[in-house]
């Protein structure tokens, strides 16, 4: 696809963030699985329910403007979820392996965030306004989980993994 209009890189945007989502999908259970603690886990596994209805929302964007979900594989998303299994597969304490699993999940958010945050711009610009609708829902979302992760890393792990 060759971009020539903003609204040809909102497609290719939205494209790429539904590949990153579907990443995701299929790391989430094995960073829930490696984390020790239950708080940690059970929240990767609640992140995993809504990264489901993230990519259900692209899907929903996408079919809206007439467009398949099929693209390129988000690189940034596989290297970033690469770094996320060297983490899973490190020799550490389990406090410090899940300190070093938050670091990775919040890497996550925050290209997410960075993603989201583009397309939604892009949406209102080009005059989607359900698209930039449901993208600020999804930006919301990944900020949430971006919080709980910084005060579930404060409030014990980080301060568990220092002792």
């Amino acid at each position: 696809m060759k971009l020539q209009t903003l609204k040809d890189l909102y497609i290719h945007e939205l494209k790429d963030l539904h590949s990153a989502e579907k990443q995701l999908i299929r790391a989430l259970p094995k960073m829930a699985q490696a984390a020790s603690d239950e708080k940690l886990a059970a929240g990767f596994r609640e992140h995993l329910e809504q990264t489901k209805t993230h990519a259900a929302r692209l899907e929903e964007i996408l079919s809206d403007l007439d467009q398949s979900t099929r693209g390129p594989k988000c690189k940034g998303m596989q290297g970033l979820i690469e770094e996320g299994e060297e983490m899973i597969n490190e020799e550490a304490d389990d406090e410090v392996k899940d300190a070093g699993l938050i670091a990775a999940a919040q890497r996550v958010e925050h290209y997410e965030i960075a993603g989201y945050g583009t397309a939604r711009t892009y949406a209102q610009l080009v005059g989607d306004k359900n698209g930039a609708k449901l993208l600020q829902t999804t930006l919301e979302e990944e900020a949430e989980t971006d919080k709980k992760l910084t005060e579930l890393a404060e409030s014990s792990i980080n301060v568990s993994a220092d002792k």
